[in-house]
């Protein structure tokens, strides 16, 4: 059977199986008892979290969807446990691995920690004391200090390749949305000099971290850990999108940059480079809308059906968003005062027969009647993410306008068409602004880019 690609046996329900394939495991680590409480925890864009008890201790297993899923991850789930051992080691702030899943287990691919206390919902890390950030801040320190050369097997990022690594992935996934293309060729015109290689966490930022009572107590989701310049792990937590609305506090929706900076130089990190920050703040949100993107690639390909897949890809809106607002400041002061057109008007209420729109909102409301009362956990996670996609597709049949636009992308990054190009600028917020109304209308900066970019219309 190939790994992740697990089949239950008869007799046995999928959690039953699991629980019995956890005995196994825990057995062998030394752990003797009753596997309980077994629960699919919610979150998680790429790995699958099972929380579980063995007699009073907590325990999570970590592993992939399916072995197709991590096929082509520059590491695998047994590379992603010798990190988090090392960090730990190291004296970071790291859950506990206790046991490597093995194929014989027939469990798939991942491995098993100690349950760390406290919560990875950002409303919990959010409303905690300022404090935290100094916490953050000095466990990024502690891991950009790790010896290399104790994980020779990983990958290393330099800034040229990884740009032309992206460049690669936006042609393979259409080449068509310009601010992406925007991005790009920003990246390649401000491309930083080459810096010492430290260790990164890859995906440090608010959700992948635990916290408890208003304290830092572990660092988690390791699976993107590799060398590179450190800057790239102090700009990926400020990125708008992982500070879930908390937009006047850069820095990690905690306090400002200069707070985080400081912070993380009282701690022994590198010294604080505003140009590199901002490099690396626009690569991060490029690699996301191409990840983001290739969710719905993955779904397409079966390597997972899950319906999170494809309402993640729609969020690729999100950073056209972004990119505009990080890279605008380049347009000529002229454009970036040009008035807006005004958005496409809405369809007029209908009349006779139901719309399709207007039966995706009965669906919508039956479920949060009738089905959601009677879920919890994980379940009701997958809800929402359900409602999710019902909204999305009655918003694109009121009229969402098309992201796409292949010939103005290839201009872009030619170097033929750029922010000073007039009317560019004003379209192309238009768009961004129209879309992701359509995709993802709660998303706290649009909200905010209406407010900046509508003033003069």
């Amino acid at each position: 059977m190939a790994q992740g690609l697990h089949e239950t046996p008869a007799g046995l329900s999928p959690a039953e199986d699991l629980a019995s394939g956890l005995h196994r495991v825990m057995t062998r680590a030394g752990f003797d008892g009753v596997v309980s409480g077994l629960e699919r925890l919610s979150g998680g864009a790429n790995m699958q979290s099972w929380l579980f008890h063995v007699g009073e201790e907590a325990f999570v297993l970590r592993r992939a969807p399916s072995a197709e899923w991590v096929a082509n991850r520059q590491l695998d789930m047994a590379k992603e446990a010798a990190v988090i051992r090392c960090a730990r080691a190291g004296g970071v702030i790291a859950p506990e691995v206790v046991a490597d899943l093995e194929p014989g287990d027939d469990l798939g691919l991942g491995f098993i920690m100690r349950c760390v206390p406290g919560s990875p919902d950002p409303e919990n890390a959010l409303s905690s004391p300022p404090e935290l950030l100094g916490e953050i801040a000095a466990a990024m320190a502690q891991i950009h200090a790790l010896d290399p050369a104790d994980l020779p097997f990983l990958p290393v990022l330099e800034p040229a390749a990884g740009v032309e690594a992206l460049a690669a992935q936006f042609a393979e996934a259409g080449g068509d949305r310009p601010p992406i293309a925007l991005g790009l060729a920003w990246l390649r015109a401000n491309l930083p000099p080459p810096a010492p290689l430290c260790v990164l966490h890859g995906d440090l930022r608010i959700g992948n971290l635990m916290v408890d009572q208003g304290h830092l107590s572990g660092v988690l989701d390791w699976e993107l850990a590799h060398l590179g310049d450190a800057h790239e792990d102090l700009a990926f937590g400020c990125m708008t999108v992982w500070r879930f609305g908390r937009l006047d506090k850069q820095g990690f929706g905690l306090g400002s940059v200069a707070d985080l900076a400081h912070a993380y130089e009282a701690a022994g990190g590198t010294a604080f480079d505003p140009a590199r920050f901002r490099f690396w703040l626009v690569y991060r949100t490029v690699w996301w809308a191409l990840s983001a993107l290739s969710m719905g690639k993955g779904w397409r390909s079966g390597a997972d059906r899950s319906l999170e897949r494809v309402v993640v890809a729609r969020r690729a809106a999100e950073q056209d968003l972004d990119l505009l607002l990080l890279i605008e400041a380049d347009a000529p002061e002229a454009e970036r005062a040009r008035a807006l057109a005004p958005s496409a008007a809405p369809p007029p209420p209908g009349e006779g027969e139901p719309s399709a729109a207007e039966i995706l909102t009965a669906i919508s409301e039956w479920l949060a009647a009738t089905v959601k009362p009677h879920m919890a956990g994980r379940e009701r996670f997958e809800l929402a993410v359900a409602q999710n996609a019902l909204g999305i597709v009655r918003r694109e049949l009121a009229g969402r306008p098309s992201p796409h636009d292949k010939p103005l992308s290839e201009a872009i990054l030619a170097g033929s068409t750029t922010l000073a190009e007039p009317g560019l600028l004003a379209a192309l917020r238009r768009r961004a602004l129209d879309t992701l109304a359509a995709d993802m209308p709660k998303y706290p900066a649009l909200s905010e880019a209406r407010r900046l970019w509508e003033k003069t219309t």
